[in-house]
């Protein structure tokens, strides 16, 4: 008996906190919106700190664009890799932008590519299609059009417009694919 009460105290805490966690950030959240980003910054800090995915985004792009703090790009790297290493879609792409125009970090496609990846895996359509015309370039990865043709047909299929634009052109192109072109 005496278990199962100190097991429902560690849960209803766990709770708890976890609920004072959320109320915290969307506090964050409200002070952002109004362009408080000092306390934006101030109560992302310790949520970010204990490892929660979106403050660690958000915390990152603070130091990216300047907000609250002096602009930072390695800051804004360390954490948004952070965020990006919890296996979530939309934090896994933001620092492909980096790497891929060496902002904050040396040009590097071949890591832009493994962060498109990891997101585009998941079913993000921007990555997606970034992942595609990194495969019609041959940016970080061999040319290729048939791996392109996939990735933009899976974030066409969810409309991603850029994505049915690309795809269309390799059809016209009858890159990847065979050419499928009605002249009107």
């Amino acid at each position: 008996m005496r278990r199962i009460a100190a097991t429902l105290a560690v849960v209803g805490s766990l709770m708890f906190s976890a609920g004072s966690a959320w109320a915290d950030y969307d506090d964050a959240v409200a002070a952002y919106e109004r362009g408080d980003y000092a306390t934006a910054l101030q109560e992302w800090r310790p949520l970010a700190e204990q490892g929660h995915a979106a403050a660690q985004t958000l915390f990152g792009m603070m130091y990216y664009g300047g907000k609250g703090t002096p602009k930072n790009l390695a800051e804004a790297v360390k954490w948004l890799r952070k965020a990006a290493g919890q296996g979530h879609a939309p934090p896994q792409h933001n620092p492909t932008q980096m790497y891929y125009q060496g902002i904050g970090v040396p040009q590097n496609y071949a890591k832009a590519v493994k962060w498109y990846c990891m997101a585009a895996e998941q079913g993000f359509a921007t990555s997606q299609t970034n992942l595609g015309a990194m495969y019609v370039n041959g940016y970080g990865v061999a040319k290729n059009h048939a791996g392109a043709v996939k990735w933009f047909q899976m974030a066409a299929e969810q409309g991603h417009a850029a994505a049915q634009f690309n795809l269309g052109l390799l059809y016209a192109q009858g890159e990847g694919v065979p050419m499928d072109f009605v002249k009107t």
